[in-house]
């Protein structure tokens, strides 16, 4: 039977009001706090404080599989959940405690544990990490799957990306813009003022940026509530606002027959793997520290002008979803960054650590005057930075689309299911990150531990900066463009799945049976 349209009173469109495409993506940033204060410090935190050594950076990697596993079993439960206060906002709540009282546990408590009892260090680190663990799956799976309610407008979905990104640099950019400022206060320098001991090594650290990292995520959790409150409803749930009983042993056949996720998967992970390697507080420590020389100076300015640079593309990246979907735009700034970062590639082979003339040089805090090396420097990882950060969360928007996909294919509307799907695989993956950055240290450089700007220059620590600053990064945005190729959602395909699940809710909601609108208003491939 030929396929009706959707009705026209409504376009069959959900639209968010504009507070609320602003606030709860916050969620995303309340959750981004702690992937600085956890995912990017513990691994230092443990090796330099605890002295537990390379155990902390392969327990990120076990923590970050448990948090995979997690994923499906929250995602199911989620599903299932419909409470007075919806069924997004309890998961919220819960998750931004769990985490605050465990980041204090881990990072306030555990080195007052004394080193006669390391065995109790080692205990304490893995049972307090595990806890905060499921505290931040229960949040992050609200920001993919609280997406589908909030709106299915082709043209408001991207304004989601960038509200998102915001969210990221109110939580994620000011802790990574405020952890460096605090830890040079407490660097211990020689009479030459070169760092002997890193602040990253003092536990005195942490319990400051503890309090400061807890009251960011809470109030931008308390906005992202605010901003779902109207929209976690029954009524937008999904086709006929009921409560699927999907089993977590069903995920396999749901992967296997949901083929944008899986592309989605592929690209997700890769965007994700690139940002969390090419940023790893680590290897910008060894690249701005003892590369060039000159960490407390060149991090902050660089981190700086990466966020400038991504200003136009975020702009732009919005405009292209709106016109060709964003699977158009994804594609192409990806493609730019990886363009980009071959010129960065070859700056950082071509730089010499006993040449000042090809190292970073800024005209501040005790820098010298701008080179040839550094104005290059600048234009090859601007763009390349601006237009990967600029993408690098713009697979959880598409998340929403592949959970309308599902909606549309099957009938069935699995928001937590289908976020924590994505989610599932971009752990997996980039849990790889922590651990591929001290082993490939350890690899090229010798190294025991993770290095400090207080470990000496050499070659081997080198090739590790350039493999995971450029290399790594690289390949995963080459898997990114492969995954897309073949991706179907593109935006005229979006309008057309909105179009026959807004017609099949309508006729539910005229009594209709789901399978009798699923006959009547059938799904084409």
């Amino acid at each position: 039977m030929a396929k009706q349209s959707a009705p026209a009173v409504n376009d069959g469109v959900n639209r968010a009001k504009m507070y609320q495409l602003a606030l709860f993506p916050l969620n995303n940033g309340a959750t981004n706090v702690y992937f600085v204060l956890i995912l990017s410090y513990v691994a230092q935190f443990g090796s330099s404080v605890l002295q537990l050594g390379i155990f902390a950076s392969l327990m990120v990697t076990v923590m970050r599989v448990f948090d995979a596993i997690t994923d499906p079993i929250i995602g199911a439960l989620m599903d299932r959940t419909s409470t007075k206060i919806g069924k997004f906002r309890p998961f919220m709540i819960i998750g931004s405690a769990i985490m605050a009282v465990s980041v204090i546990c881990l990072y306030c408590l555990t080195p007052l544990i004394p080193e006669t009892m390391m065995w109790l260090r080692y205990v304490a680190f893995v049972v307090i990490y595990a806890v905060w663990v499921i505290g931040y799956t229960f949040q992050t799976s609200c920001t993919r799957a609280g997406q589908t309610v909030l709106t299915n407008d082709p043209n408001q979905r991207p304004l989601f990306t960038i509200f998102n990104t915001i969210g990221s640099m109110l939580g994620m950019g000011l802790m990574q813009f405020l952890i460096p400022l605090v830890k040079g206060n407490f660097d211990i320098k020689n009479e030459l003022g070169e760092v002997i001991t890193s602040g990253y090594a003092r536990p005195e650290l942490y319990r400051i940026i503890t309090p400061i990292g807890i009251a960011v995520s809470v109030a931008l959790t308390a906005l992202a509530i605010i901003g779902i409150a109207q929209k976690d409803r029954p009524e937008f749930y999904g086709i006929g606002g009921a409560q699927e009983k999907v089993k977590v042993s069903e995920y396999a056949e749901i992967i296997k027959n949901n083929k944008p996720m899986q592309r989605l998967m592929v690209a997700g992970a890769g965007c994700k793997l690139a940002l969390a390697i090419a940023t790893n507080t680590t290897v910008l420590l060894a690249l701005y520290g003892i590369m060039m020389g000159n960490y407390n100076s060149l991090y902050l300015p660089m981190m700086i002008l990466g966020y400038v640079f991504a200003v136009p593309f975020f702009l732009l990246s919005v405009r292209t979803s709106q016109k060709k979907g964003q699977k158009a735009s994804l594609t192409r700034y990806v493609a730019v960054a990886l363009i980009s970062y071959v010129g960065v590639l070859a700056l950082l082979i071509f730089s010499n650590h006993e040449n000042p003339a090809t190292m970073l040089s800024f005209p501040f805090q005790g820098g010298g005057a701008i080179n040839l090396y550094t104005i290059l420097f600048i234009l090859f990882f601007g763009i390349g930075y601006g237009a990967y950060y600029a993408t690098a969360d713009m697979p959880i928007p598409m998340v929403a689309d592949c959970s309308d996909y599902e909606t549309y294919r099957s009938g069935k509307y699995i928001p937590g299911i289908m976020g924590t799907l994505f989610s599932l695989v971009d752990k997996l993956v980039s849990s790889l990150a922590q651990t591929l950055v001290a082993f490939l240290f350890m690899a090229f450089a010798g190294l025991p531990d993770l290095p400090t700007d207080a470990t000496p220059f050499s070659q081997g620590i080198k090739v590790a900066v350039i493999v995971m600053f450029c290399v790594i990064p690289m390949i995963a945005w080459l898997a990114t463009l492969w995954a897309m190729h073949g991706y179907s959602l593109t935006g005229e395909k979006m309008k057309e799945i909105q179009a026959v699940n807004s017609a099949r809710k309508q006729g539910v909601a005229e009594g209709m049976t789901l399978d009798e609108a699923m006959k009547k208003w059938p799904s084409k491939e």
